[in-house]
């Protein structure tokens, strides 16, 4: 359980950077970071960085896929985790 919740730190950490990354170079009109890339890293586990670095840095918050897909991908991951947790009690 330990490495999990590092690998969700990292990954979160990971999603919250690239949105910075992307952003920056944006405004500086520079290669960008693939938009696959960014919703690869939300479904491995990073949703909640990627979210958090779209707002905060005002990032692909125009861009509906971004801001419909990043809290499915969201929300699908809380429901994964819960049925995960509390498979034995499902079954």
């Amino acid at each position: 359980m330990k490495y999990f919740l590092a690998y969700l730190l990292l990954i979160n950490a990971l999603g919250f950077l690239f949105m910075y990354a992307d952003k920056q170079k944006a405004r500086k009109k520079q290669w960008r970071i693939p938009e696959a890339t960014l919703m690869t890293i939300a479904a491995l586990g990073g949703s909640v960085g990627s979210l958090l670095g779209m707002y905060t840095f005002r990032h692909k918050t125009r861009h509906w896929t971004f801001r419909l897909g990043m809290p499915a991908i969201l929300i699908l991951q809380v429901a994964a985790l819960t049925a995960w947790t509390y498979w034995d009690v499902f079954l």
